[in-house]
């Protein structure tokens, strides 16, 4: 059966005042200014005017199978639930481990990734955790990214943070060598995804590690860069030095995602190689648990000021997080061949009108139409 989504104002994410889209089975079939549905077998036409349409939002980083512990066993946070991903407009995701990795594990998180999968949406995971040697599943990280499936990298790897065992430089290159060469020989990102604390280095171990090696800048993401100024500092050099940084939603005490983008594009910066990722259902010291659907309020917020440019805010949930896990043109787009993971959200009040993941409508007016298993 096809879906023809007709008459929405599109962000591919490059912006199309008016484009038609059609999916067969999981994939987007064509993308044109117009289809004539009278020509097709067996369709459903879903009507996307006065609608903005842009691809499924890209997490890079959600604590699926619980975060938290740090205030002991009754901290540890359940596991995450389908509705809850789908809420957030969230078609693929990355978990990670965190924290805590004593009650929980690589063969865990592996396996809820699958279960998360298998009902409906896209998902990757990154060996790892906070502690360096950090936590496997087949002893070493190169492996874990060369053999198994859904590992696309290392991380989240604590820097700068009273929580993290304090890698060393020695320590931060060979977890670099190792994500480097998995990548390269699994076909992969093969990124090093880094926890940055509130310490007082901030990213100087990182920019160490760059200044005193030879790794690909693209293999490093430092997340949580918004989480002070000095930080967020840092972030700016970061970019200005052609390399990646993720910033997280819903940062109260630091610098929120709307305030960070106003800055950056004011200062003529390229954010092509920013991302904003949830820290979903992971600890939050204000909410206790930090939720996934922040990232779509953050994103709301920003689409709604009239000095930030919708496009720009798009890719940094879309395009830019495919490109960087080398998912794109796969994903963060909409394009002939990609996959059907379509978010549509209304002009007016940019609630979720549709969205799609792998070709299934998912929520249809705010409503969650699919759960999962044990909801």
């Amino acid at each position: 059966m096809f879906k023809l989504l007709k008459n929405g104002h599109c962000y591919l994410p490059q912006e199309v005042r008016k484009m038609d889209i059609l999916v067969a089975h999981d994939r987007i079939c064509d993308v044109k200014p117009d289809i004539a549905a009278e020509k097709l077998w067996d369709v459903e036409i879903i009507d996307c005017r006065d609608c903005l349409v842009m691809p499924g939002i890209i997490d890079q980083h959600v604590h699926i199978t619980g975060g938290g512990g740090e205030q002991g066993p009754i901290s540890r946070i359940p596991e995450i639930m389908l509705s809850e991903v789908l809420k957030a407009g969230v078609t693929t995701l990355v978990g990670v481990l965190g924290f805590d990795s004593i009650s929980r594990n690589i063969a865990g998180l592996l396996l809820k990734a699958r279960g998360l999968e298998a009902e409906g949406i896209t998902t990757y995971i990154y060996t790892g955790s906070y502690g360096s040697p950090t936590e496997t599943l087949t002893g070493r990280v190169l492996t874990d990214i060369v053999l198994l499936d859904k590992v696309i990298g290392v991380g989240e790897i604590a820097i700068s943070d009273y929580r993290s065992n304090h890698p060393t430089l020695q320590d931060l290159k060979v977890l670099a060598s190792e994500a480097n060469a998995g990548g390269m020989l699994g076909g992969k990102a093969g990124v090093l995804h880094i926890h940055v604390g509130d310490g007082q280095e901030g990213l100087i171990p990182l920019f160490q590690l760059i200044e005193e090696s030879d790794f690909p800048l693209q293999i490093f993401v430092p997340t949580h860069i918004n989480r002070n100024p000095q930080l967020f500092e840092q972030g700016i050099e970061m970019l200005q030095r052609g390399g990646h940084i993720d910033l997280t939603a819903g940062e109260a005490k630091g610098c929120s995602v709307i305030e960070s983008l106003l800055y950056l594009t004011r200062q003529g910066i390229n954010i092509d190689k920013l991302t904003i990722s949830s820290d979903g259902n992971g600890s939050s010291p204000e909410s206790k648990v930090a939720k996934m659907d922040q990232l779509l309020e953050d994103v709301r917020t920003c689409l709604a000021n009239p000095r930030l440019n919708n496009h720009v805010i798009i890719k940094t949930v879309t395009e830019n997080p495919a490109k960087l896990l080398k998912l794109y043109p796969k994903k963060g787009a909409i394009l002939s061949g990609s996959d059907a993971d379509i978010l549509v959200l209304r002009q007016d009040d940019l609630s979720i009108f549709r969205l799609l993941a792998k070709g299934e409508v998912m929520v249809e007016n705010e409503k969650v139409l699919k759960y999962g298993q044990f909801e």
